[in-house]
């Protein structure tokens, strides 16, 4: 536990740690059906980090990346947990990574495409979700399908069922359990990217940052990352060198 006026100062101005939750990423967060608690891997890193200010946590929770990315940039959040992107890192001082999850493409059984490479043809509708690190990195990335941006799952399948999407973008856990859930559905084979994970904070916050930095670096030495991920018994993701 520390006293030290400055980290408190730029951890927990308002005298808690606000956490960012983003429930939008099932594999590092999650609510609990029965209690309606926000729980997993993320919470789990929240509590611990704010054990070691000896301040109490305040949880913030949002069903969207873009959601749990504006809470921090614009400090009405603390930390946050994120996959890294440069254009986030405008607003966000990011730790090392913690988790490595594969972003994959969704398609149907009978559609004509193969690999990654055909995703980006004239004519290709692609769904992303809006803000989420694959959606900022295709935006970069393709230059001839078009992209879909939804504000939440909802109407991902709506759109499948009509015919206007050739395919969902997503971290591939999710995609894996969405075309069993739904059937007639198979992911491309080979990512598209490495989606890394990692803890932020304010970007006006930079000697704070440095502490994070540590304590992340900490928690994948001693193993806390590991005991957290077996604890909530998360698969299709890998830990971060």
């Amino acid at each position: 536990m520390t006293s030290d006026p400055t980290l408190l100062k730029a951890f927990a101005p308002t005298g808690k740690l606000r956490a960012s939750i983003n429930l939008g990423n099932p594999i590092l967060a999650n609510r609990n059906a029965a209690t309606g608690e926000a729980g997993g891997v993320s919470v789990d890193l929240a509590r611990e980090f704010a054990a070691r200010l000896g301040v109490d946590t305040d949880l913030v929770v949002f069903d969207t990346a873009a959601k749990s990315v504006e809470a921090v940039t614009t400090e009405a959040a603390d930390i946050g947990f994120f996959a890294i992107d440069p254009l986030r890192g405008a607003g966000i001082a990011f730790t090392a990574p913690y988790v490595l999850i594969e972003g994959c493409y969704l398609v149907r059984d009978a559609s004509p495409l193969t690999r990654n490479e055909d995703v980006d043809r004239e004519g290709n509708r692609i769904m992303v979700g809006e803000g989420s690190a694959y959606d900022l990195f295709l935006t970069r990335e393709l230059k001839r399908a078009t992209i879909v941006r939804a504000a939440d799952a909802g109407p991902v399948m709506d759109l499948w069922i009509a015919g206007k999407l050739d395919a969902v973008a997503g971290v591939k856990p999710q995609l894996e359990a969405d075309a069993k859930r739904v059937g007639g559905l198979r992911l491309l084979p080979q990512r598209f990217m490495a989606i890394n994970q990692a803890m932020g904070t304010p970007r006006s916050r930079e000697s704070g940052a440095r502490y994070l930095r540590a304590f992340i670096d900490d928690l994948k030495a001693t193993g806390f990352v590991a005991q957290a991920f077996a604890r909530n018994r998360i698969d299709g993701a890998s830990l971060a060198p």
